[in-house]
């Protein structure tokens, strides 16, 4: 196979027998790969009911067929289980320079099964794989188990690993790879801890074959030099300030969620924004494989209270930790964003649930006293310190280490937890960007803004703009993006990259330039109608899996804070989220039932059934 390596790796980590089998072709067009390759292995082999810390969930590492092929960002993969955060499903992402060393292992995926008995890393050396013992970097930080495992492997390799956060399942850690690269969300890491799965480690060789290599690099040629002309330069403005350059954004539309989620605008957004990350902290940018942009933050605190090096933070890191804290002290947010980097956590959820136990305890429903110590808005030496205790489990971190929802729960009012299916929000306020609010009830992760974006057409106009106040005809628009997230995941490609400069807004945000890449890299000879029905697939085979889980119309919700209270400040001043209204609507541009479920002639088209 071209594009796709044509195999598969099985690792039965309660016998250590590594298995390698074929990929079979059909499948691999059907799904694509990565994200679609995950959901397709998790509805064969696991039953949706399942504990996700039980040997019988199932954990998946899958790349894209344009991972590693050259493709401009194309260097994704996905992490794919059974949620112990939501009980849905995962779609972990990440980029950094292993997805395209595992890709040059020989494999297009790695499943993972059952549960070794003590921990464990895997080491992949070209095709080769076997499980080796991990006690000794048990305990140890990400960026501690990835020296370590480097030392006595090959210097040249890629480490993926989780830190104390996964083996301690706190529910929303991450995997780490590259030491700063983060597969984040759901509980990926806990998942991995859970198995006694310490790391995975890969070391490849040559290139990724092409079907037709020059018209590949024709093709290459031709994106690039668009993407280099005049204001395409920077997308969003990314290679300049990184993601961090979207504060500025939000908060000129009403939608930087601040004080857990209480108004949309923060009178401190000037000391924790983009520009002042650069002139501050940044050292260097830095860069995924193949990628154009180079959005990445190499940065430096020297501030001796919290003095640290690493890369970051992200837009959602400063939004979760800084204006939901109403923290405006970056050298605070900085650092708990490295801390979350070594003890392997994903900081949205944790910036989010500091937040919520803010709220809970200006209100008096969590007493000062279980916290530990005072917690008030703004305090930016406890967000450091609960960082710290969340990530190894010690006194009120234990309680955090659940996430906000059941944090709110255990006090009486999980109300207060800005979640939908257990899952904290990303930094884009639905009542002053309503089609926002429809994509994170109707994601199949939860709460995520990264399984389909109306970030994009609502407040960046890419590729047109639309009126992020008005809620009819949303619904449509974000079914779009979502089909696309799911064909950008499945290739193994960057969102950043793929909306703006491979998607045709005349035909619907249509993925043309994909599909010029996937067909010169595997051959497969799809057509644009072949590849927007798989990306269709890919997430009724979500919503399959969901629907088995015992998710319905129910799940796909927001808080009362923000479909039933107006937003108090700002551009949205007055405004709330129209989900309910928008649901019917997108239930009916997906063909699903009333209560959200994809119906037998839906299933019986896309080859479900």
């Amino acid at each position: 196979m071209n594009g796709w390596r044509g195999k598969i790796l099985r690792v039965d980590l309660t016998s250590g027998v590594c298995s390698a089998r074929p990929m079979e072709p059909s499948v691999a067009k059907d799904y694509i790969g990565g994200r679609g390759l995950g959901i397709h292995f998790l509805n064969r082999s696991v039953d949706p009911r399942c504990d996700p810390f039980s040997a019988e969930n199932m954990l998946i590492m899958a790349t894209g067929p344009l991972t590693g092929t050259g493709a401009p960002t194309g260097s994704r993969y996905m992490v794919m289980t059974k949620s112990p955060l939501t009980g849905a499903i995962t779609c972990s992402n990440a980029g950094g320079m292993f997805p395209t060393e595992f890709k040059r292992t020989g494999y297009d995926a790695v499943l993972f099964t059952g549960r070794s008995e003590s921990p464990v890393y895997l080491w992949m050396d070209r095709e080769k794989a076997e499980l080796r013992p991990a006690g000794h970097v048990w305990g140890k930080t990400t960026h501690e188990t990835t020296d370590a495992l480097l030392a006595e492997t090959d210097a040249k390799a890629k480490v993926a690993c989780i830190g104390p956060a996964g083996e301690k399942r706190v529910l929303f850690a991450a995997i780490m790879n590259d030491k700063h690269r983060a597969a984040g969300r759901s509980g990926v890491g806990a998942v991995m801890g859970s198995k006694n799965l310490k790391a995975v480690v890969v070391k490849g060789k040559g290139r990724i074959s092409l079907a037709d290599p020059d018209r590949f690099k024709d093709f290459n040629k031709q994106i690039l030099d668009t993407f280099r002309e005049g204001t395409r330069k920077t997308p969003l403005g990314l290679t300049v300030n990184g993601t961090a350059g979207v504060v500025m954004v939000t908060q000129n539309y009403g939608v930087l969620p601040t004080k857990n989620w209480q108004q949309g605008t923060f009178d401190g957004w000037e000391k924790i924004h983009g520009e002042e990350l650069t002139r501050r902290f940044l050292k260097k940018n830095t860069a995924c494989y193949g990628c154009p942009i180079g959005c990445g933050r190499k940065t430096r605190v020297e501030d001796l209270r919290f003095a640290g090096e690493g890369e970051g933070p992200e837009y959602e890191t400063i939004y979760a930790m800084g204006a939901n804290c109403m923290i405006d002290d970056l050298a605070a947010i900085t650092k708990a964003n490295y801390i979350c980097n070594e003890l392997g956590m994903d900081t949205i959820t944790m910036g989010a649930t500091v937040a919520c136990a803010m709220e809970l305890v200006e209100r008096g429903y969590l007493p000062e006293a279980q916290v530990g110590r005072s917690l008030k808005w703004g305090d930016a030496e406890a967000l450091v310190e609960l960082t710290r205790l969340t990530g190894i489990r010690e006194g009120v971190g234990d309680l955090l280490a659940e996430g906000s929802f059941r944090l709110a729960e255990r006090c009486g009012h999980p109300e207060l937890a800005p979640v939908s299916k257990k899952q904290e929000f990303p930094g884009y306020e639905p009542r002053g960007a309503q089609a926002m609010g429809l994509a994170y009830a109707t994601s199949p992760i939860g709460g995520s803004h990264m399984r389909g974006d109306p970030a994009y057409f609502e407040l960046f106009g890419v590729p047109e703009s639309m009126d992020p106040h008005q809620w009819e005809g949303k619904a449509k628009a974000t079914q779009a993006y979502q089909d696309l997230s799911a064909i950008i995941d499945s290739a193994g490609l960057c969102i950043f990259f793929a909306v703006r400069h491979l998607a045709a807004k005349d035909l619907g945000v249509a993925p043309v330039g994909i599909l010029e890449y996937l067909n010169a890299a595997t051959g497969a000879g799809y057509t644009l109608e072949e590849l927007m029905v798989a990306g269709e697939r890919i997430i009724n085979a979500e919503r399959m899996f969901l629907t088995r889980a015992g998710f319905a119309r129910k799940d796909d919700s927001l808080p009362d804070r923000l479909t039933k209270t107006p937003a108090p400040t700002g551009p949205a001043k007055g405004l709330v989220c129209h989900l309910d209204e928008m649901l019917d609507e997108y239930y009916q541009v997906r063909r699903w039932t009333e209560d959200g479920i994809p119906t037998q002639e839906v299933l019986e088209t896309l080859g479900l059934a």
